[in-house]
């Protein structure tokens, strides 16, 4: 009976700690190889570490909450078969790092599309599996959502629906009309099928069905009013995400010298077109909002005014020919940005896929660093949460971040008429040391000619 000790690997970052944030077994489990051991924070992303080897825990050599060099033994397993060899990050070909910095380079665009984040092999089975990055052989051959459990023989690929509330009598319950890619995102969401008001044709329910209801509970939750703690002051450390947050804004706020525009929009048209493309075929299950128009928008307003998508330097400006769009996203860990890479060759429904996994991807917290890296530009989507306007703080390395408001109806004039129609408000801020104001100005114009005016993106 030998004893295998598993180090902390270098998940690829850049990093050289990270925090146990919860573990995933105890003294006493058995556990096979690649089943997930711990989830750990660093200053960038959540990471789920799955296990090399099979056998018994031994010790959790680290308690929840400690933050550990790379490199540091965090957990002790006792094998039957041997003890597996494994070697600290950085000292031969099979470092533990290449496991996370396989997911977040090649893999990259697979983990968007799929918010799960457990690395399975296809045989789990087979003794002496290894997996990638700990040895020789295995590979990434799919990834499933923490605490779901791989088919056996015969399950069918449509998830089952989960149990109606007790509440509702059997004789009055109507069955549940969803499609698999439908079940799992109410699945993805945390949202139970059975409390959804389905508004489907067929009365089916529908992905937009599933997104109201889990914005709905959001808010609810949101205003939930708690208790305060029994001591007057609640100090939290800053660590983390948190602290990268704060480096970054300061250090941004104080280097580029900012300037904001902003204006007023008919965005009437714009909710037109979003209502027609949701009822095209080619949009099918596909989530499309006004953010959609704005994203569109950005990349044609960027075209026309090309130093807006740039970086300082000190020494030279660089113009960047291509659009990592950025979405800022309001995570249960705090803000981040992930980005769209080359937006600007996306069609309209490709850029709505790729805006919709970014979106669920970042709920679950399991943005990899590689999909917040090298962005060119930002958008901060301050309308969800019903705010009209704002001054945001431009993302280091970039030259502009665009505000999109709530759209509202409001009072508007018309051919010298008033009417309701559909407002936004679009804002900027502008690092001056790129931008000159004509330019800010023309760039927000631009934005807005689109949002009045779809149509301009056939150009």
């Amino acid at each position: 009976m030998a004893v295998s000790e598993f180090p902390l690997p270098d998940v690829g970052e850049g990093l050289t700690e990270a925090e146990i944030v919860s573990w995933k077994v105890a003294p006493g489990d058995d556990i096979v190889v690649n089943q997930v051991l711990v989830e750990i924070e660093t200053a960038k992303s959540l990471v789920e570490l799955p296990s090399p080897f099979a056998g018994t825990v031994k010790q959790l050599l680290v308690d929840e909450g400690m933050t550990v060099e790379v490199g540091t033994p965090i957990i002790s397993v006792q094998s039957a078969g041997g003890s597996v060899e494994l070697t600290a990050p950085g000292s031969g070909e099979d470092e533990a790092h290449g496991l996370i910095s396989d997911i977040t380079s090649s893999d990259a665009a697979s983990a968007v599309a799929d918010t799960a984040s457990t690395i399975a092999s296809e045989d789990d089975e087979k003794p002496g599996a290894v997996l990638v990055g700990y040895g020789t052989g295995g590979h990434v051959s799919s990834r499933r959502r923490k605490g779901s459990q791989p088919a056996k023989d015969g399950d069918t690929a449509t998830a089952p629906s989960k149990p109606r509330p007790a509440s509702v009598p059997a004789a009055f319950a109507s069955p549940i009309i969803a499609k698999p890619p439908i079940r799992k995102l109410a699945k993805d969401l945390g949202v139970e099928l059975a409390e959804v008001v389905a508004t489907g044709l067929a009365g089916e329910t529908t992905r937009e069905d599933v997104i109201r209801h889990a914005s709905q509970a959001s808010v609810f939750r949101n205003i939930e009013t708690p208790e305060w703690g029994g001591d007057r002051d609640e100090r939290i450390p800053v660590k983390g995400v948190r602290k990268v947050i704060a480096k970054a804004m300061v250090h941004s706020a104080f280097t580029a010298p900012h300037v904001s525009v902003f204006t007023d929009v008919d965005a009437t048209r714009t909710m037109e077109f979003v209502k027609r493309l949701k009822n095209s075929t080619d949009f099918a299950g596909v989530r499309v909002s006004p953010l959609l128009i704005m994203a569109k928008a950005v990349n044609w307003a960027v075209r026309r005014n090309p130093t807006v998508n740039s970086s300082w330097t000190d020494k030279e400006i660089i113009v960047h020919h291509y659009v990592n769009l950025g979405i800022a996203a309001a995570t249960p860990r705090g803000l981040i940005v992930p980005n769209v890479k080359e937006a600007q060759d996306l069609s309209l429904l490709d850029l709505a896929k790729a805006l919709e996994a970014l979106t669920i991807t970042a709920r679950d917290g399991k943005t990899q660093p590689a999909e917040m890296s090298n962005g060119t530009i930002t958008i901060t989507n301050i309308g969800s949460y019903g705010m009209d306007t704002g001054t945001p703080i431009i993302n280091p390395g970039e030259a502009a971040i665009i505000a999109l408001g709530s759209i509202k109806l409001k009072p508007w004039v018309v051919d010298g008429e008033v009417r309701a129609r559909y407002v936004t408000t679009v804002g900027a801020s502008f690092d001056h040391r790129i931008v000159d104001g004509d330019v800010a100005s023309r760039f927000v114009a631009d934005i807005a000619s689109v949002l009045e005016e779809p149509a301009l993106l056939l150009d």
